[in-house]
């Protein structure tokens, strides 16, 4: 039943943390996008229609999600995200990245080649979980392992925390396993390290409240999603 709960709770905060992205989207049929782990371009392609845009490109490394968003019309490219991107530098007007950089394990590489592969003036949206949302903080009170820092392993769901949605399930993919979890200020000056400058920054899902009190308080909401832009 808590499962349930949560369950429910999660899917408010996305499907809400997708309208904050898509907020963040300037309409500009002339712009291409970049969309960084694309998994099988359903996604990337409701952005795509956003922007107005049908110049729609994308990196993904699992090469049966590739084949279905080649399908759906996406330029895309195999590529792991903490190596080089397979790009020219400043290629790109827009580029994004959804539930992405919690899964990379070399950080440095991955803003770098966002940076170099971006046009001057060009912004890039990156979401991703906030271990600064108030039930990351609950558990780590309790001395459970944050929510969004359970699937460590490609072997077990849920480690260290007993109200964790998919406990015991096995994750099919070890690079979908979550290596690096951002709090609000670190993935700010993170991108601000490299030379972007911060534009805007929204939030979404608020344990146990309705997922819109997140937009209220970034800081401490369930999703983090962050506009910035390369001078």
């Amino acid at each position: 039943m808590i499962n349930k709960i949560f369950g429910n709770m999660f899917e408010n905060s996305r499907k809400l943390n997708e309208l904050n992205i898509l907020d963040m989207l300037n309409y500009n049929p002339n712009k291409n996008i970049l969309d960084l782990g694309c998994d099988n371009g359903e996604w990337t392609i409701k952005l795509s229609r956003k922007m107005g845009t049908k110049k729609i490109y994308g990196i993904e490394i699992v090469e049966e999600r590739i084949n279905d968003a080649k399908n759906k019309g996406i330029n895309v490219k195999k590529a792991d995200l903490n190596s080089k991107f397979p790009f020219e530098n400043e290629s790109f007007d827009v580029i994004h990245a959804n539930q992405v950089i919690e899964h990379i394990s070399n950080l440095d590489i991955f803003i770098s080649e966002i940076y170099r592969v971006l046009k001057k003036g060009g912004y890039i949206i990156i979401s991703t979980e906030n271990g600064s949302s108030w039930h990351n903080i609950f558990a780590g009170i309790m001395g459970w392992q944050i929510f969004s820092l359970t699937n460590i392993s490609s072997r077990k769901m849920g480690i260290g925390n007993p109200l964790a949605i998919h406990r015991g399930e096995k994750l099919n993919l070890s690079s979908w396993t979550h290596k690096t979890i951002f709090n609000f200020l670190g993935l700010k000056e993170l991108l601000e390290a490299y030379g972007f400058v911060v534009y805007e920054i929204k939030g979404s899902g608020y344990y146990p409240l309705p997922a819109f009190f997140g937009k209220i308080d970034a800081r401490h909401a369930h999703f983090l999603t962050i506009k910035a832009y390369k001078k």
